[in-house]
């Protein structure tokens, strides 16, 4: 079966569950794929997460922390600032980079389809490992992390990311262009894709912390497809993911999901988790 067919199996899947209201007040579940909904200007969202990585061919689990600091600027506008590091077993452990993130949507109201514009600096070493997004083609390199952190990386991201809300359901695309400022490796593409929805509907008047409207659950599929010098089919990596949230008060969210690696050149699979706390830092009165 290829890809494609997987990918889009596994989506069918997932709307195959059922039905039920996708509210915008929900932390999206996604690790890799953007919806359209940004955070509420004045609003200071605090989230920490991990990628643990199984690769293949008898190289050792590693695990990469990262923090993440979202705030509102404008109603159009969200920026990001990551810290990110890498643990492994066996080859060491380091600080891997930070990076910069601004989402800016351009059209005030919903649409059938709801574009945001993104745009993030990177300033990372080829030690990084919690695959924010996926572009190009390759395998992760599994050299020593002191020897890999000393290989810094200047890069550009650009995405169009598309959202929709269909009925009861979330469907995001985000189309991702790369550039390595430092090296001259052309561009690099990818793609990320998910669906998302409630598990219940309705608002309960008394505080419940496990009702169906707390969870949110879905699917997204994400790689990379090759580079401005080469397709290499071959070479790409590609995961399918199964993601849930939880929502565990008004102002914090839990969510987790595993990505299985689709291609050779990718790991056996993604586990990732993260929690997000938001403060309402300033808001006009």
């Amino acid at each position: 079966m290829s890809l494609l067919r997987i990918s889009i199996l596994g989506l069918l899947c997932a709307l195959a569950l059922g039905s039920a209201a996708f509210a915008s007040a929900q932390e999206r579940p996604y690790f890799v794929t953007y919806d359209h909904y940004l955070e509420e200007r004045g609003n200071l969202e605090i989230a920490i997460a991990t990628t643990t990585g199984i690769p293949k061919k008898n190289e050792g689990v590693y695990t990469a922390p990262w923090l993440e600091l979202e705030y509102g600027l404008a109603g159009w506008w969200t920026a990001e600032l990551y810290l990110e590091g890498v643990t492994t077993h066996g080859a060491g452990h380091g600080f891997t980079g930070w990076r910069v993130e601004n989402r800016f949507r351009p059209l005030r109201d919903e649409h059938r389809i709801t574009p945001v514009l993104y745009v993030e600096y990177e300033n990372i070493n080829e030690a990084s490992r919690i695959q924010k997004e996926i572009v190009g083609s390759g395998s992760l390199p599994f050299e020593p992390i002191a020897e890999l952190t000393q290989e810094q990386a200047h890069e550009l991201e650009a995405k169009l990311i598309l959202s929709s809300a269909v009925g009861v359901w979330n469907i995001s695309e985000n189309i991702i262009v790369e550039r390595n400022l430092s090296a001259n490796e052309g561009f690099e593409f990818g793609y990320s894709v998910g669906v998302a929805r409630h598990l219940g509907s309705l608002a309960r008047a008394t505080s419940c912390l496990l009702c169906p409207e707390n969870f949110v659950i879905g699917i997204e599929a994400y790689g990379g497809l090759g580079s401005s010098e080469a397709f290499a089919r071959s070479e790409q990596r590609h995961y399918l993911a199964p993601v849930v949230s939880w929502r565990v008060s008004t102002r914090s969210t839990l969510k987790a999901s595993v990505g299985f690696g689709l291609t050779s050149t990718g790991d056996h699979a993604l586990f990732r988790v993260g929690y997000a706390y938001e403060l309402p830092v300033w808001r006009n009165r």
